[in-house]
């Protein structure tokens, strides 16, 4: 059994634990530092989500992969998606090159993203990122901004909101872990019962290597996970 398969499968017993389908939780591929033939072996072992962190890694590693991408895997093909850190410098080609944007921090990079999509006739799958454990060293909103946040991005041409994203603080102790990761899903049924316009409030991405199983017992639908089946970056 390959890294990708083992995490796969612990994905899979990680939601039948929490009561939960595991055709609900979507397993990426974060790919960041990752050589081509090592994605093509993921994406061999049955990957068909991607993330990638950085713009120019994900342009240059769509090119040189050559396969049908779009989305989140639909009849063979795979999905990218950026999760890193969107500098506003980069957004044309985010926009050009991702099939959804993870990590929309701000009402500002929003815009960008939007001006982006209308100047390319596309519309763009994003996330709201959240800063639910309030680190300073992260970005996104906070808890009390997201209501009015997704409401002045879903008005913005362009955007689909289709979820949110968290990443939480390092906690010693899995149970604070635990607890961000609770606090965010009741952030995102909330939200998603609000019923907003042009919002599907449909994913919940949270969980990396170290804390997946954690976000799916908690509700995640999206899982990023990286060193745990590539190793640790380079």
């Amino acid at each position: 059994m390959t890294n990708y398969q083992a995490i796969a499968e612990q994905v899979a017993e990680a939601c039948i634990k929490a009561g939960r389908n595991p055709a609900d939780v979507q397993l990426m591929a974060v790919t960041k530092t990752v050589p081509v033939p090592r994605i093509l072996q993921a994406i061999a072992d049955g990957a068909t989500l991607l993330g990638e962190n950085r713009v120019q890694e994900l342009a240059e590693k769509k090119s040189q992969l050559s396969l049908p991408f779009g989305g989140g895997g639909p009849q063979g093909a795979v999905g990218v998606h950026m999760i890193g850190h969107l500098q506003s410098n980069k957004v044309n080609k985010a926009v050009q090159h991702a099939d959804m944007i993870q990590s929309v921090h701000s009402l500002k990079i929003a815009r960008e993203i939007s001006k982006a999509c209308v100047k390319q006739s596309k519309q763009m799958p994003v996330l709201v990122e959240v800063n639910m454990g309030r680190d300073p060293n992260k970005q996104g909103f906070f808890a009390e901004q997201v209501h009015e946040a997704l409401h002045e991005i879903s008005a913005l041409p362009g955007l689909n909101v289709q979820g949110m994203m968290t990443i939480p603080p390092i906690f010693d102790k899995k149970s604070e872990t635990a607890q961000v990761f609770l606090q965010m899903y009741q952030l995102f049924v909330d939200m998603r019962g609000k019923k907003m316009d042009n919002i599907s409030m449909s994913m919940l991405s949270m969980g990396m290597s170290d804390d997946f199983e954690l976000a799916v017992a908690q509700g995640s639908t999206l899982v990023r996970v990286g060193s745990a089946i590539f190793g640790s970056r380079i």
